[in-house]
This record gives C-alpha cells, structure tokens and sequence, in this order.
C-alpha cells in the first residue's frame, strides 16, 4: 500500500505544488480546499499522470466544523498518516490602526485555527502509529513585521508559536514537526503585482524542499525551514 500525505488548502499555489510532489513519489494524497472543481481537475491530474489515489474533500477550513468533517474523512480512510501538511492560509492586507473589522479574525481562523483544530483531530492517529511528519507552512512574517501585514503578521507568528510548540510535544513521540517559512512566493496572493516572475519564489522550490525534508532519516529533523527570494525579501 502506498504512503498517505494529508495536504489542506491544496486546490493550488504551495498546497498543490506539494501534493503533486509528493503524488509523483508514490504517495496517495487527501485533499481540501473550498474549491470543488478545481480540486476534482487536481484528482484527474494526479490520478492519470501518477497512476495513485487522490481523495479529495470540499471544505471552508477557516469554520472549525468543516476541519472536523475533513479530520473525519481522512480518519474514515483507516490509513497509516505519514506526512501531514497544514497549508491553509490567507492573505488580507491592512493596517492595525485602520484595516476592517474582522480583518484579524478571518487570518487566525484560517492561518492557525484550522491548523490547530486538524493537527488535534489526527494527532492521536499519528502518535498512536509512532511516526510521521507534520509541515505547518508558516512564513518569512512569521519572524518579522511587514509593513500593510498586520493582521497577517500577528497570525503567522500565532503559526510558528502552535509549530514550535508541537515539535516539542511530537519529539519524543517519534512525530517530526517542520515549520515551513517562505518568503514571497508567485501564488494568487501576490497576483496583479507589477514584478517579474523571475523575483519570485516558485511552489515547485517549496514542495521540492519539503521533501528533502521530509527524506532525511528517522534520527534527524529540520525544525525551521526559511525559503527566501534569491533577491531578498519583497
């Protein structure tokens, strides 16, 4: 039976990127995103050029009663969990001082919050099995401030305290957790910006080194990945 890699918010950007990859290593894959259609396209894709099995399941992960519904579907597989990769995140730009009301509460809902709320509903899965390896992609805002990231800023750095936090919970429980930070990354979010691809970070260089990652042997761990720019940060 083939390996079996969890990935939210994987219709596409970073999360798809990475379920392709870990589909074309021989990895059956579970997928969620709010999108049904594009990722019904994802399981075609993956299903016909890599020849494994690409669940897939509709979900708003920002709500914690579609994470538990997901968390129940993965479960309701009764497959070993070997990799596990909490990707869900949005982007809304603003400013503490000024931005909209509710700015704050949708990047927590769906930037922590849906992490935290799958990890806990697998979690016991994956200790009880004693191996496997949770990548929590934070960012490059997870270590600092950046200016019109607010609300973004104080999300990401709630990411890297829940990573950090279960990599020392996980470590004696043969679970290795990496937390993921890139910086800018030619995604959706970053659509209409007036710069060239080539200053940009591609999702295929993400899902590459998570793997690398995640190849190591069961005695070593990369605890923070930082992934930037070859021109900086932007």
């Amino acid at each position: 039976m083939n390996k079996l890699a969890v990935v939210s918010g994987s219709s596409k950007g970073i999360g798809k990127a990475i379920a392709i990859n870990f589909a074309a290593k021989g990895f059956d894959v579970v997928l969620a995103s709010r999108n049904l259609v594009t990722l019904n396209d994802l399981k075609i894709q993956i299903e016909n050029d890599f020849k494994v099995n690409c669940f897939v399941f509709q979900a708003d992960l920002s709500i914690k009663s579609e994470v538990i519904a997901f968390g129940d579907f993965v479960l309701s597989l009764n497959r070993p969990i070997d990799v596990l990769v909490n990707n869900a995140g949005v982007f809304l730009p603003g400013q503490i001082q000024n931005e909209e009301e509710g700015v704050l509460e949708a990047q927590i809902n769906t930037n922590l919050y849906s992490a935290y709320n799958l990890t806990r509903k697998l979690i016991s899965k994956l200790t009880t099995q004693q191996y496997g390896h949770i990548f929590n992609i934070c960012s490059i805002a997870s270590l600092q401030a950046y200016a019109h990231s607010g609300s973004y800023t104080i999300s990401k750095f709630a990411m890297l305290g829940f990573s950090k936090s279960l990599r020392d919970e996980m470590k004696n429980q043969n679970v290795k957790v990496t937390s993921v930070m890139p910086g800018a990354t030619l995604t959706d979010s970053w659509a209409g910006v007036d710069l060239p691809v080539e200053r940009f970070i591609q999702s295929e260089d993400i899902a590459k080194m998570i793997w690398s990652c995640y190849e190591l042997s069961p005695s070593a761990v990369v605890e923070d990945l930082v992934i930037r720019p070859q021109l900086g940060d932007i």
